[in-house]
């Protein structure tokens, strides 16, 4: 028995708590998920807070009558039947398209619900009957320690234009201990939420009037990112890259040729001219550097050729799936291709991987990696032959090796061009992340037919390689800003010093203080406010900057200066010159 088991069986428990209380419910599809289940319902109104304790107190009942988990296998018109008879609308359009086109018209969460096309399998849990392909535990009792979280609005099978229904989340664990500890770390999770801290540190906002998805960067925010790019980019210049500059919107031919509209165009951004073309926000960059490198015929003596660009990217996501930094529609990349021979990907995505370990050591990132391939199974996601895919992952798979990194493989997690070597990071709760990620490409310089001339005048195939440090700078920040809880480290902190005068008669020195720091390239300010002195280390503390000079007689008398230290009880004492040397070192360190 795992803990998906557990989970799904869960789900099923809930679902027969949710018909016990509301006989009119219709039901959706219910899997397991990381760290718990949801289940997709229709009960004809909006469910309430009220209504979650009570489907949580008649779950509790139900598992007390220890119900069995009972399988059926029926042919698809009698399950047709048997949902048409409960008025299970939601069912029934599951089974009658599966019926009618199979299951390559069905989503992965209701492909789980399904065993075959002609039969399928019908669980039953005390009186409540369901769809689903299993497995469940035997009794309810097994099923472990769990708690209903929340509830959010979701489209029936992901679509705006279907009805909207409401999904309820739960979580199961196998130990009351581990339930616990998650809802421990869901709370301090709660405390270090990206999106309040970034309204109270003021670092981005958003706006109705500009729409979901579409983040405004504040000042400070806009340092942020502008810090951290401009460090990936340091590593990158030492490595050879060369930047380059595209346009936002491209014709539909270009997406033609990459393969990207045939298999994303529902997710673009689309635009007709009135010249009558077709035109799309570009939601990728890869196919337009491709153009960059075939303006010209490339000699092997210029190879490798490696492009980074930093631009946004805009892609058509679901309003319901949108969240915060995490999941937008305008993505910053920090996007990279190397355009090589393939006697040269291994230096090429070793030279990559340098300059992620580096990068994400800077944080205190623990990496895992784990090697996308493609599913055998499902081979019309993906672009190119078997051969040309078995060739790419055994390249990868030898480099990770040659490497003496331990890794996983994620089957189906690779892109639809070629399998990549993602990096999953640790941060301070010990929730993991997909952050950096190398990709090999043999597919798109196929499709481009692009080329270089070798050592004996002829032409030969190229490959691509796709890198991003920090992919989308959106979903990274929300990531580093709960790493952190807000408190950035010295380097990237907006403010690194707020000097903070003790009465108006201190402003003067406040401001000389403050030119200083900043003739010295220290990001400073003064808080000029009428706030007594108290107020205001308050205010820098709830500002979280890392140094706060408290000023006074004393400091303008003498040649020390009182420094405050986040984090730290008590105060330093430091000489003009080297308080500053101090904060400039921690800067040029990435400390």
């Amino acid at each position: 028995m795992t803990i998906e088991t557990q989970r799904h069986s869960a789900a099923h428990v809930m679902a027969a708590a949710i018909q016990r209380l509301f006989p009119e419910a219709k039901f959706g599809v219910g899997p397991a998920i990381e760290n718990g289940f949801y289940y997709d319902i229709d009960i004809g109104r909006a469910v309430t807070p009220e209504d979650l304790e009570k489907i949580s107190a008649e779950m509790k009942q139900i598992m007390k009558e220890h119900p069995t988990f009972e399988r059926m296998e029926l042919p698809i018109d009698e399950a047709i039947a048997v949902f048409e008879k409960a008025g299970q609308v939601y069912k029934v359009e599951l089974l009658k398209d599966l019926k009618e086109k199979g299951t390559t018209s069905l989503s992965e969460s209701e492909r789980e619900e399904f065993e075959a096309v002609d039969r399928v399998s019908l669980y039953k849990t005390g009186t409540f009957i369901d769809l689903c392909r299993g497995p469940h535990v035997e009794n309810a009792n097994q099923i472990g320690a769990w708690k209903i979280l929340k509830i959010a609005g979701a489209y029936w099978r992901g679509k705006e234009t279907n009805p909207q229904m409401q999904r309820i989340y739960g979580l199961c664990f196998a130990t009351q201990e581990d339930l616990k500890a998650y809802l421990t770390m869901m709370e301090e999770a709660e405390r270090r939420d990206h999106k309040k801290l970034g309204r109270d540190l003021d670092l981005f906002t958003f706006s109705d009037l500009v729409g979901s998805g579409l983040p405004l960067w504040t000042p400070r925010g806009t340092l942020v990112r502008d810090l951290l790019d401009a460090y990936v980019w340091s590593l990158r210049s030492q490595k050879g890259y060369m930047k380059v500059t595209i346009p936002h919107i491209t014709k539909k031919d270009l997406y033609e040729r990459s393969g990207h509209w045939a298999k994303f165009q529902d997710e673009l951004f689309k635009i007709i001219s009135r010249e009558g073309h077709e035109f799309a926000l570009k939601p990728m960059n890869c196919p337009h550097h491709t153009q960059i490198f075939d303006c010209r015929l490339r000699s092997y003596r210029e190879m490798p050729q490696r492009y980074a660009e930093t631009t946004m990217v805009y892609r058509d996501e679901q309003s319901g799936e949108l969240s915060g930094l995490s999941r937008v529609r305008s993505i910053t990349q920090d996007d990279a291709h190397v355009f090589c021979r393939k006697s040269q990907i291994e230096a090429e995505c070793f030279a990559i991987w340098d300059i992620i370990d580096t990068f994400y050591s800077t944080f205190g990132f623990e990496l895992n990696v784990r090697l996308s391939t493609h599913d055998p199974e499902k081979f019309e996601k993906y672009l190119g032959t078997k051969a040309v895919w078995e060739e790419a992952e055994t390249t990868l798979r030898a480099m990770i090796e040659k490497r003496g990194r331990t890794y996983v493989e994620g089957k189906g997690e690779a892109a639809m061009y070629g399998p990549k070597i993602d990096f999953m990071g640790k941060d301070a709760l010990g929730r993991m992340h997909q952050v950096a990620t190398v990709q090999l490409d043999f597919n798109m310089p196929e499709r481009f037919d692009l080329s270089c001339v070798n050592e004996q005048g002829e032409k030969e195939r190229i490959v691509m390689i796709h890198a991003a440090i920090m992919g989308s700078i959106e979903r990274f920040l929300s990531v580093l800003i709960e790493h952190y809880a807000g408190a950035f480290p010295v380097w990237m902190a907006p403010v690194q010093v707020r000097v903070a005068p003790v009465a108006d008669r201190h402003n003067t020195f406040a401001e000389q203080l403050r030119d200083e720091l900043i003739a010295a390239g220290i990001r400073a300010d003064v808080d000029e406010s009428t706030e007594s002195v108290g107020k205001k280390i308050r205010a820098g503390e709830m500002a979280k900057i890392p140094y706060l000079l408290v000023v006074g007689d004393k400091e303008i008398d003498g040649t020390e200066l009182t420094v405050r230290v986040r984090g730290m009880k008590d105060q330093l004492a430091l000489q003009k010159d080297a308080f500053i040397a101090r904060v400039t070192s921690e800067s040029a360190e990435h400390k």
